[in-house]
């Protein structure tokens, strides 16, 4: 495995628990040859993770951080708080690279951002709450379909290895 996409829910309930079992996550993944790291730019989950990779490049100089966003910054973050459009505008300087699936927003550019995050990777890490319908399990089935192992850390009630 080289590459991991991100997906999750934007109301995800982020605990110091939870950070430190992605961290771990993550850390595995880049010790089994894991450097580049696909996210689509939404808040809550995607930001986590995001984050997540940034600092642990500190540690780990060789990986990366690719955004696939669904269309220009300021229609995806039209209804966002200032805050929110702050800390995305601060990753995506950090991030090594942005693509853009569409340069307006469309009724189809959330599903071809998900599509285009699961054709880069070799496994997904995810927040996904089965229980609710939504992208993030569009998402996650798509990676099932494609075959890649996927990490849900809303399914983990074990310590990680």
């Amino acid at each position: 495995m080289k590459s991991v996409c991100f997906t999750g829910h934007r109301d995800v309930k982020i605990t110091r628990e939870l950070k430190n079992r992605l961290m771990a996550t993550l850390e595995m993944l880049i010790r089994t040859g894991c450097t580049d790291f696909y996210a689509g730019g939404a808040v809550g989950w995607d930001m986590l993770c995001e984050a997540a990779v940034l600092a642990l490049r500190k540690k780990y100089p060789g990986i990366k951080l690719h955004l696939i966003l669904p269309c220009s910054c300021s229609e995806q973050t039209k209804a966002w708080k200032d805050e929110q459009k702050l800390l995305l505008a601060l990753i995506r300087v950090f991030a090594d690279e942005e693509e853009y699936v569409s340069d307006h927003y469309y009724n189809g550019c959330m599903k071809l951002r998900n599509e285009r995050l699961v054709l880069y990777a070799d496994c997904c890490v995810c927040y996904c709450n089965k229980k609710s319908p939504s992208g993030t399990g569009q998402t996650v089935r798509m990676a099932i379909n494609k075959g890649i192992e996927i990490f849900n850390m809303a399914e983990f009630t074990a310590p990680l290895p």
